[in-house]
């Protein structure tokens, strides 16, 4: 096959651009550039797009002896994925810029690009897995469940799938991928693995919206609607949050309160005991599929609402409205935003946005 190897300047892409090769396929190499104003060195584990991570790219690339390039999606990337953020929060919403990078980035526009310059496949370095199942292909956990990846691609379509190509997935751990780098010689063996915010760098992502949406002074009130407290905009607040609130008014039970709820129309943000966090309900409008559909309305799965939550077993229903989900035992810190990717077993299922919430605690209660 004709593989177009998405070549981060990490070590995870450059071994699965090695093994492509290794395999006998036809393999180029490609750096994404998501960012006109890319740093030229990364923090530790931290940056996005740096100079660096272009040079270590190549590095990797001559090494295999494949032809690279250096392609410019900063653009779609500022729409689709930096612009979508700070929409969602501007929402009272918590987004996921990883699963809209896949969604938007990886394998969109660039498998587009890919096919329509005649690639047959995409190769990235995610730990996932894809499987030939009785209706066709299917995505699957990688092989090692530290690593698994299967999360954040959950919002890929069955098309997207089918020219998809990811070595790495059934490597039994990180440990041995950098290895096998450290063996073929390839510079990033022991390179840092990149987290948190890619394009907000320095970590602070409190005042990068700051920036970017500005503040605005509103009112913390409890489950009951009494003020206790002040902020300079609830944007900077995400459900779950504990640290940071600086309440005037302590709880009459005298324990912390969390982050229950943001109303961004009203800048207010909702707080109360951690119990009330439990979530009995989710519910969201827009979903995929990562594969077949289910043949039923009504079935058993497990929910995942974040990248290393664990899965609780739950009943899903698809409507025309969307997908419900009740959990078989109460989900802690859900937000509108959040992606919550469905399984059975190994399997993704597929994907929603959570748009709303139940709670397992009634007010008052």
């Amino acid at each position: 096959m004709r593989i177009l190897a998405a070549m981060s300047g990490g070590v995870d892409s450059a071994v699965a651009a090695a093994r492509a090769v290794e395999a006998g396929h036809d393999v180029v190499g490609v750096h994404l550039a998501l960012s006109r104003a890319g740093g030229t060195l990364r923090t530790g584990s931290r940056g996005c797009c740096t100079i660096e991570d272009a040079l270590d790219a190549r590095r990797a690339a001559d090494l295999l002896g494949i032809p690279f390039y250096v392609w410019d999606f900063s653009e779609r990337f500022r729409d689709d994925v930096i612009d979508d953020f700070v929409a969602e929060y501007r929402a009272g919403r918590t987004p996921n810029p990883c699963m809209r990078c896949n969604e938007k980035i990886k394998f969109a526009a660039l498998l587009e690009r890919a096919l329509e310059l005649g690639f047959d496949a995409v190769c990235t370095g995610h730990y996932a897995t894809l499987v030939d199942g009785p209706e066709g292909l299917e995505l699957h956990r990688a092989s090692d469940n530290a690593k698994d990846q299967s999360y954040v691609l959950g919002v890929l379509t069955a098309d997207q799938l089918a020219h998809t190509y990811f070595p790495l997935g059934t490597t039994p751990s990180k440990a041995l991928v950098r290895a096998e780098a450290e063996q073929r010689g390839l510079s990033v063996a022991q390179k840092p693995d990149s987290h948190d915010i890619c394009f907000i760098p320095d970590g602070d992502t409190r005042g990068w919206l700051a920036e970017k949406v500005g503040t605005a002074t509103g009112e913390i009130v409890d489950r009951t609607g009494a003020v206790v407290g002040a902020h300079e905009g609830a944007h900077a607040f995400t459900v779950g949050q504990r640290r940071g609130l600086k309440l005037g008014v302590p709880a009459p039970d005298g324990k912390p309160r969390f982050v229950l709820e943001v109303r961004p129309v009203s800048n207010t943000v909702v707080v109360g005991p951690k119990e009330a966090l439990a979530i009995a309900e989710i519910a969201g409008e827009r979903f995929s599929w990562a594969g077949a559909a289910p043949g039923a309305s009504t079935f058993a799965c497990d929910v995942q609402i974040r990248a290393h939550a664990e899965p609780v077993p739950a009943t899903a229903t698809v409507t025309d409205e969307g997908v419900h989900v009740v959990p078989d035992t109460p989900l802690d810190g859900v937000a509108p935003g959040q992606t919550a990717v469905l399984y059975v077993g190994t399997r993704v299922l597929g994907q929603f946005t959570i748009d709303s919430t139940v709670s397992a605690i009634p007010v008052g209660v």
